[in-house]
């Protein structure tokens, strides 16, 4: 299988993961122009599964590094399999709201809200299991991240005039900090079916009974799109805004809407791909650095490309600029401590 050995490449693809993790979004942007977010997301979990497996078929198959794909999978023990599926599960259920508050608030709101919430939880849980990192900087970091939070959350109620109503806008508010509390205990799960963090890419240990970066990948997307049926049929049937929407409504989708989502899956699955990949040759602070700072780039499409924020009361761009300063100096606060 493909492995990255080398510190200069890792760091590169770092920027790749934080771009994939950050933009994927722009998809259901597109797609929202004649398609529900509902719909969208079956072609999305689609693309991901899809994609998944070409990595394995292709980078986790050749090389000469831990076992390939066809000869790892088998050898995956199945408390393994279902800490992995576990993991995508929960990821589902975070991403559905994340996405529905993206559908409602928009990308500038729903991303710096949902995985900003998720990065405060998951540092202070690191902090909690296994004490690491100094515990004033963690601190100060987390503190400022959660300002950025409230900046973005009162710049939030200060768009101008939106076809979304305002109690609709609490309501993606809302959605995104759900999205933010799931969102911090998946990977955990996924990790441990890959042995440990420190694990990810050492080939000694990419053999049974752990799962490789991509069989990993591979099995995670199956436990997305079996818990799909469940999730996204109620949400579906149940909407948080708008009529309720129909499986027959899916199949009337042209190719060019479905094709959208799917490539958002597969933007979104090379991120997290990556992600498995890098992490040690990269450094850990590095690659923690770099993928939490999808975010702010999704926070950037939605203020500077989607305009989310045209027509807001005066002094919005004030607690914009604030959140993004903030939310970048949290992070390196965060990064620096774990050095």
């Amino acid at each position: 299988m493909f492995i990255v050995n080398s510190y200069t490449l890792a760091v590169i693809l770092c920027f790749v993961i934080m771009l994939c993790w950050g933009s994927w979004g722009n998809t259901q942007k597109l797609a929202a122009k004649s398609w529900r977010y509902e719909l969208f997301y079956w072609d999305y979990v689609i693309g991901m599964v899809i994609f998944s497996l070409l990595l394995a078929l292709t980078l986790g198959t050749f090389g000469h590094d831990g076992e390939s794909f066809f000869q790892n999978i088998p050898h995956v023990s199945l408390a393994n399999w279902g800490w992995i599926m576990i993991g995508g599960i929960i990821f589902n259920a975070s991403n559905i709201l994340l996405s529905a508050s993206t559908s409602i608030a928009g990308l500038s709101v729903a991303f710096p809200l949902g995985v900003g919430i998720a990065l405060v939880l998951g540092v202070i849980n690191n902090y909690i299991v296994n004490h690491t990192g100094n515990p004033t900087l963690l601190a100060i970091g987390v503190a400022l991240v959660v300002i950025a939070i409230i900046c973005n959350g009162i710049a939030s109620g200060r768009k101008g005039d939106s076809e979304v109503s305002k109690t609709d806008q609490k309501k993606g508010i809302i959605l995104a900090v759900c999205a933010g509390l799931l969102m911090s205990f998946f990977s955990s799960f996924v990790m441990r079916g890959m042995g440990n963090v420190d694990a990810v890419a050492d080939t000694a240990k990419f053999a049974a009974p752990y799962a490789t970066p991509y069989t990993a990948t591979f099995i995670f997307t199956l436990g997305v799109l079996l818990s799909n049926f469940l999730f996204n049929t109620i949400v579906m049937k149940k909407p948080f805004v708008g009529e309720p929407v129909s499986y027959s409504q899916y199949f009337k989708g042209n190719c060019k809407t479905h094709l959208v989502g799917m490539l958002g899956g597969a933007i979104w699955c090379l991120g997290t791909a990556l992600s498995y990949i890098t992490s040690k040759a990269a450094g850990p602070a590095v690659s923690y650095a770099l993928g939490q700072g999808a975010p702010m780039v999704a926070a950037i499409w939605g203020v500077f490309i989607w305009k989310e924020f045209k027509g807001a009361k005066k002094g919005t761009g004030a607690l914009l600029a604030a959140m993004f300063v903030l939310f970048i100096a949290g992070l390196a606060s965060i990064v620096v401590a774990g050095l």
